[in-house]
């Protein structure tokens, strides 16, 4: 289905839709308002800081202190939500103190608080999946531990498939500027390691495996994030110190690549063999 101009979703969801939470999440958590990568290498590359950004949220020593913990893990994407709703408008801010020579700020004010808006919604609904799963667990009657469940168990994977979406459009920045998303990535991921650096909290792993797993995510998030924003760069002349106001018109997106169109065969004012 098209997507509508001006629509959060474009259009996209029916009531049908509602029975798969993953088709949910991607038209509430990608809007339409998100603009399209510039080239498949850009989304290649934003695809792999994904899996990285995973490895820097969920933390591989997880495994392997004994398996994965969902009441814990939703603790933590409660922190991390805690923690971006902090940080995603501090760094924000800063970009635009750094713009302000070449730009204002209310030139962007939209894609700024759609951002936010967006930003908002995901933490929202990760508050409503923990107050769900807290309410399962303290729950005695069969009734609502069932009823309950199957919406926690929708939530969870709305919310799920909502964070791979906002991992990789950092909450809709890339509307903002093309750059922001790398650079929140890059920010995020190592703020999230420098705590257990400096506390020297290394999950009961040994020095070494701790070191590894802790620097190992953020090192790669910023590796990609450097690829990513380096040929926004060198083919699209996109610089995450310019205004967005200032950058060159963006060409249109590469489309996927498909066989040329082959027009209707035939002439189609002869009607028949014998007309």
């Amino acid at each position: 289905m098209a997507r509508t101009p001006g629509s959060w979703t474009g259009g996209t969801l029916t009531v049908r839709s509602f029975l798969k939470p993953h088709h949910v999440a991607k038209a509430v958590f990608h809007p339409a308002w998100i603009p399209p990568s510039l080239d498949p290498t850009v989304e290649r590359l934003k695809r792999i800081r994904v899996i990285a950004g995973a490895v820097a949220s969920i933390g591989v020593y997880t495994v392997l202190e004994g398996g994965f913990d969902i009441t814990e893990l939703l603790e933590n994407a409660l922190t991390a939500s805690a923690v971006l709703l902090f940080l995603t408008p501090m760094t924000v801010g800063v970009m635009l103190f750094v713009w302000r020579r070449t730009g204002t700020v209310r030139q962007l004010r939209v894609s700024l608080l759609n951002s936010l808006k967006l930003l908002l919604l995901f933490i929202g609904c990760v508050v409503a999946l923990v107050l769900l799963v807290q309410t399962t667990n303290a729950s005695g009657n069969p009734l609502v531990i069932i009823g309950i469940g199957f919406t926690m168990m929708w939530m969870l994977v709305f919310v799920a498939h909502g964070a791979v979406r906002v991992s990789g459009n950092f909450f809709g920045t890339a509307a903002v500027h093309r750059c922001l998303p790398a650079l929140l990535a890059t920010v995020t991921s190592w703020l999230m390691a420098i705590p257990d650096l400096v506390t020297g909290d290394l999950h009961g792993l040994s020095f070494t495996m701790g070191i590894v797993f802790i620097l190992g995510a953020p090192v790669t998030v910023t590796a990609i994030a450097l690829l990513e924003t380096g040929r926004l760069k060198r083919r699209y002349g996109i610089r995450l110190g310019t205004h967005p106001a200032s950058l060159p018109p963006m060409p249109p997106p590469v489309p996927p690549t498909v066989l040329p169109h082959v027009p209707p065969q035939g002439n189609p004012y002869v009607r028949g063999w014998g007309g």
